[in-house]
């Protein structure tokens, strides 16, 4: 890195910063002294999404907001919720209202990339860089994915004792990432660690505990920025097999900026990071905990596709993201103001007692293809298809080479409230002879 970087960075993203921090600030300040009136209708509600105990097990709320009315509200928190399949889905699709641009986490926050954008700067983003995820291009990958997913599964089946995070869930997606990115092997140790500082730039934390966090967040925000734009100026990331270098050859008049190619890596980094980590690493869990669903798997190996898609549903990466109303939003008979910021659960109406039956169940032949944990609406993930891939591939080595996994120790969760998975998870497995 150099001052002139450090500069160009501060003049670029320094306004950027400051108007997210005072824009947050002061809405926290109105909320202590204005609270909002809760519209006829809409129910009360004392689960709390952000209480670490409550983002480490959310299932038994859930359920009790599945049992209630369409539309929550937390006085705690000044957010509204919804939590049945339906609603989730149809406020999801509803762009117009329900806006993303300032951000899909508690904090707002604006940021160029798709995630937090709409239309028309999401409908022109989206088709800048769907040519880098083709049929073609995710094909190609597919070799890399199996030799990752035999080589990790290996380590864990031949140590006594392992952290499934640490062994498989956290390096597969990262070393995939670093890969379609055309990261020298060299690089990766460092390119990881800024990028997992980074992926926090979109939970902003607006607590004198959150703005603690963001000191390390904004520090690989920083060495990443002038990792690429290192790179990118000396022609590196863009080959022909990467997936920088596809965005570029696609794009209609030839020309991307350097920041736009950053911007794609955050969200690729956003994106496909943490999220494929908590599917890999909770499917050990599931496995572990039903072992009967392990031994299926071993007599219907053609049913992978369909337990990677329940495993989804089950245990859904990403638990909730936010929206906020742009006019007043009808759902049955209750009415969200328009500014409010709501809350979608994907985790809850991935369990939803309408939609599914004894959802509370992980069923690997229920091939669950309605399941919202990729969202839904012009927003669906991107990389859905890749995580896909990584998954399948780990579960078929799974089906392939391990009898039983028990868990040794008690699992640690996240307490995200939006991205849910496993911190550590301690496993032995007994290799499947014959």
């Amino acid at each position: 890195m150099t001052l002139k970087s450090d500069v160009r960075l501060a003049r670029t993203y320094g306004p950027l910063v400051a108007r997210t921090l005072t824009a947050n600030i002061a809405e926290l300040a109105h909320f202590k002294i204005a609270p909002k009136v809760v519209p006829r209708g809409v129910q009360v509600t004392d689960f709390d999404p952000f209480d670490p105990a409550t983002a480490a097990d959310p299932y038994p709320g859930y359920r009790q907001l599945l049992k209630g009315g369409p539309v929550h509200y937390s006085p705690r928190r000044g957010i509204f919720m919804l939590s049945r399949h339906a609603d989730v889905r149809a406020a999801a699709r509803a762009d117009d209202v329900m806006s993303s641009a300032e951000g899909v986490t508690m904090g707002r926050i604006e940021l160029p990339v798709l995630l937090t954008s709409d239309r028309p700067a999401h409908t022109r983003m989206r088709k800048q860089v769907q040519p880098a995820f083709t049929r073609g291009a995710l094909e190609s990958w597919r070799p890399v994915v199996d030799h990752l997913a035999r080589d990790l599964v290996t380590k864990l089946v031949t140590s006594e004792r392992a952290d499934v995070v640490e062994t498989l869930a956290a390096p597969m997606p990262m070393r995939m990432i670093a890969h379609i990115m055309g990261v020298p092997a060299d690089h990766e140790r460092s390119f990881r660690h800024w990028s997992n500082n980074t992926v926090h730039v979109a939970n902003v934390d607006i607590t004198r505990r959150g703005l603690m966090q963001l000191v390390p967040t904004l520090s690989g925000f920083r060495h990443l920025h002038a990792y690429f734009t290192d790179q990118l100026g000396a022609g590196g990331m863009l080959g022909a097999d990467t997936v920088l270098g596809r965005l570029v050859a696609n794009v209609e008049d030839g020309h991307v900026s350097h920041e736009e190619l950053f911007f794609f890596a955050v969200l690729l980094l956003l994106a496909g990071n943490e999220t494929t980590t908590n599917l890999l690493s909770t499917l050990f869990l599931t496995l572990a905990e039903q072992p009967d669903q392990l031994a299926l798997l071993q007599n219907r190996p053609e049913l992978i596709p369909s337990a990677i898609e329940e495993q989804l549903r089950y245990r859904s990466p990403i638990q909730s993201f936010f929206r906020t109303a742009r006019a007043d939003y009808r759902v049955g008979d209750e009415t969200i103001p328009a500014g409010s910021r709501v809350l979608l659960i994907w985790g809850a109406a991935n369990r939803d007692p309408r939609e599914y039956d004894d959802p509370d169940t992980f069923r690997a032949d229920r091939n669950p293809t309605g399941h919202l944990a990729f969202g839904s609406g012009i927003h669906l993930c991107l990389g859905a298809q890749l995580a896909r891939m990584e998954a399948q591939a780990v579960l078929r080595e799974l089906v392939e080479n391990v009898k039983r996994i028990e868990v040794t120790g008690t699992p640690t969760w996240s307490t995200n409230p939006n991205l849910r998975g496993l911190t550590r998870l301690n496993v032995r497995m007994t290799r499947r002879l014959g």
